[in-house]
């Protein structure tokens, strides 16, 4: 029996509502021959790349306008004997097409070599067993266990507990977020503090990470070396025909002989256009590829080297795709007493195993600044609720207990009984306007 998925009701609906149209047992999930029957229906958990031909890659090397150009020289050469003029410029096309080739196949296949050894692996419900299930092999309907450090594997709707997923692959935003029950935790994003299970409801293409995907696919810029090397060529080539038209009507008013005309032609075809310049930009691209390969950066396309080279300004609407996406703490600002008592206190707030960005960036600061924090003892922890917006934890030194919290700047106003949070909010703006949370 086919299974419809109606994308905005599995997105939007009740986690109950999401399960019964799926057909799934949250207490069994599917049967292996149920799972293999939607996979024939679905297809793979993967956004499938488009596989190049290489002789169709190679082939586009000698078909771009430089190389027509080029080409159409090289058989005037070869048609008035020019024979030495003719192997120069075919050994230079042939030179400049494969350096290019082989570097971007090499690249490729480093990549590909990295992808064979980057399987996500996923803990998924099969007739009533938690196994582990390539990512690839995952349908609608699966059962799915998400801990701290897992790849979302497709997009899941969360049927119990909370995480904290960084999507900053998807949106740029390096802040975590919050996903609870009924909520959708995206393919692509990773789990970083928290459990859930959840049921898989799209996969593949269909899944937001995929429509992102297939959306770069279809932008297909031109790149700026070709508009360089054509604008060049295309000047160099309105020369040469202006010279070769006034050349030829000088012939056709002196009456000499047109087929001392061919020869000077050739000259002027060949004198004007740049016949080592692709051959120069391959080289030196070459040559920054290899190096950028020794620093662990792959290059896929050697012109994406000069692309990236040559911006003056990059402009995004987003920090978490474009740093190192690693919260750090700026600057403290204390109301009351000193910086390094601010830092004690919220550092003795947080816990380290939850590997919240926002707890680690705190303590490694108190670290850096050698406050000891394992002179306290934590006798009682409360991890960050959505609902108060805080954290909590009881600790005790010297026979001292303290209860600290540490959250937003409205709730911790309100618990420290400032009257007037205009102060407080007018730092918080000025940080702000340096970048600053």
């Amino acid at each position: 029996m086919s299974l419809k998925l109606d994308k905005d009701l599995l997105i939007n609906a009740p986690p109950e509502e999401v399960v019964r149209s799926l057909g799934t047992d949250l207490t069994k999930g599917l049967s292996e021959e149920d799972a293999k029957r939607r996979l024939e229906e679905f297809g793979y958990n993967a956004v499938e790349e488009e596989r190049r031909n290489p002789l169709k890659d190679l082939a586009k090397k000698f078909w771009n306008s430089t190389a027509w150009i080029l080409e159409a020289a090289a058989a005037l050469s070869y048609v008035l004997g020019k024979y030495l003029d003719f192997y120069i410029i075919v050994a230079l096309i042939v030179v400049n097409a494969f350096l290019s080739f082989t570097e971007e196949q090499r690249a490729n296949r480093a990549l590909e070599l990295l992808k064979s050894k980057l399987q996500v692996q996923s803990r998924v419900l099969r007739d009533g067993t938690w196994k582990l299930v390539s990512a690839k092999l995952l349908v609608p309907g699966d059962v799915v266990r998400l801990r701290l450090g897992d790849f979302v594997p497709a997009d899941v709707k969360l049927v119990e507990g909370e995480i904290e997923v960084d999507q900053s692959a998807l949106t740029g935003e390096s802040l975590p977020v919050t996903k609870k029950r009924g909520d959708v935790a995206f393919s692509g994003s990773v789990v970083r503090r928290g459990e859930a299970t959840g049921v898989v409801i799209l996969t593949g293409t269909n899944t937001y990470f995929g429509k992102t995907v297939e959306l770069v696919k279809i932008a297909r810029p031109r790149l700026r070396v070709e508009r360089v090397v054509s604008r060049v060529v295309a000047w160099m080539m309105v020369i040469v025909i202006a010279l070769i038209v006034a050349t030829g009507v000088y012939f056709l008013v002196r009456g000499l002989d047109f087929l001392d005309f061919l020869p000077l032609a050739l000259v002027f075809i060949v004198a004007a256009i740049p016949i080592a310049l692709p051959a120069m930009f391959t080289v030196s691209l070459a040559l920054g590829s290899q190096e950028l390969s020794k620093a662990g950066v792959l290059i896929t396309r050697l012109d994406a080297i000069e692309g990236a080279s040559t911006m003056n300004v990059l402009a995004t609407d987003k920090t978490g795709t474009i740093t190192m996406n690693k919260l750090a703490v700026n600057r403290v600002i204390p109301l009351k007493g000193d910086e390094r008592e601010v830092l004690l206190y919220g550092a003795l707030a947080s816990r380290e195993e939850d590997q919240d960005p926002i707890d680690l960036a705190i303590i490694n600061k108190a670290k850096e600044e050698g406050i000891k924090l394992e002179d306290w003892k934590v006798l009682e922890f409360k991890p960050f609720d959505p609902s108060t917006r805080r954290t909590e934890s009881t600790v005790a030194k010297d026979g001292k207990t303290l209860r600290l919290t540490k959250g937003s700047i409205d709730t911790i106003s309100k618990l420290c009984g400032i009257a007037d949070e205009r102060e407080v909010y007018s730092k918080a703006e000025e940080e702000a306007k340096m970048g600053c949370r």
